[in-house]
């Protein structure tokens, strides 16, 4: 297959790329700056500027653009950027995907679609729930509508933390496990929807190879833990203890609003299109997602 990958730089993006060629497919990246390499095709989602000769026979596109979510406040200016780097993008190729007649669009989304849901499991076919994530999910899916319309299979893939041996969330929280200063968050009941960085890419591949999945997707792990949970298995995992305890009101000083929808809250997430069409987990527990990383 020809496979177009928007975001092909990224801590998911870089692996993907190697995987779908391994599995022998051709892979097409879009990059920002001047292209260097004959896989390269230059786009400018700012400017709505596209190398239209990069989607020319493509059977798919994966666009994973986003600025990072948790990593620093949100001011006014970082949600204009979050909302922007997701959905301008999403919106220029989902409209190159019709005029083009890719036949499908993988793009990407989060777990934060679902807003705090608590205790309660949800699957794709719960609802959207509320706050500014929720909103941002909610208007990054719907950018997709134009492939939608043009009769394209869109897959919107939902993802939540990311387990990888370096980057991404464990990169933050070695160091301070390292210096005996990892803790949970708040009470620690609040439910963390991770995924392995092995399991992020092969399902990713999965959804392009398969081509009876379509809509929402949860590219989470089977078995969601709560956030102390976590810690106690990363303390574990580390052969550093884990006793400590970040106050909720230190969070919310430090991370404002950051803090009540991204670390204080959570989703109990459950890829149920991923088990119903076979998808087979590479490491369906945390322990087993742990290994790779910290053994």
């Amino acid at each position: 297959m020809r496979v177009v990958i928007a975001g092909s730089s990224g801590l998911i993006g870089t692996s993907l790329v190697a995987a779908l060629r391994q599995g022998e497919h051709e892979v097409r990246r879009l990059v920002r700056r001047r292209p260097e390499a004959p896989d390269e095709h230059g786009w400018d989602p700012a400017e709505d500027l596209l190398d239209e000769e990069a989607l020319a026979g493509a059977d798919a596109v994966v666009n994973l653009c986003g600025a990072g979510l948790a990593d620093r406040r949100w001011s006014t200016e970082r949600k204009e950027l979050l909302v922007s780097s997701r959905v301008r993008p999403t919106a220029l190729l989902a409209e190159a995907v019709a005029r083009h007649g890719v036949p499908t669009l993988i793009n990407g989304s989060a777990v934060g679609f679902y807003g705090d849901t608590g205790e309660l499991p949800v699957t794709e076919s719960s609802p959207p729930g509320s706050g500014f994530l929720a909103d941002l999910c909610r208007q990054w899916e719907a950018a997709t509508s134009p492939a939608v319309g043009a009769g394209a299979r869109v897959v919107r893939s939902r993802t939540g933390l990311v387990i990888a041996p370096s980057g991404g969330l464990i990169g933050r929280l070695k160091p301070l496990f390292s210096v005996l200063l990892g803790a949970k968050l708040g009470d620690g009941t609040q439910y963390m929807p991770w995924i392995s960085l092995d399991d992020a890419v092969g399902a990713l591949r999965f959804l392009v190879e398969h081509e009876d999945v379509s809509g929402p997707v949860n590219l989470t792990g089977p078995a969601p833990v709560t956030n102390a949970e976590f810690t106690r298995a990363l303390g574990a995992a580390l052969g550093r203890p884990a006793p400590w305890t970040v106050p909720e009101f230190v969070l919310r000083t430090a991370l404002g609003q950051v803090a009540d929808e991204a670390l204080l809250t959570g989703q109990r997430a459950l890829p149920e299109q991923l088990d119903e069409h076979g998808y087979p987990f590479a490491h369906p527990t945390l322990d087993a997602a742990l290994t790779p990383v910290t053994g």
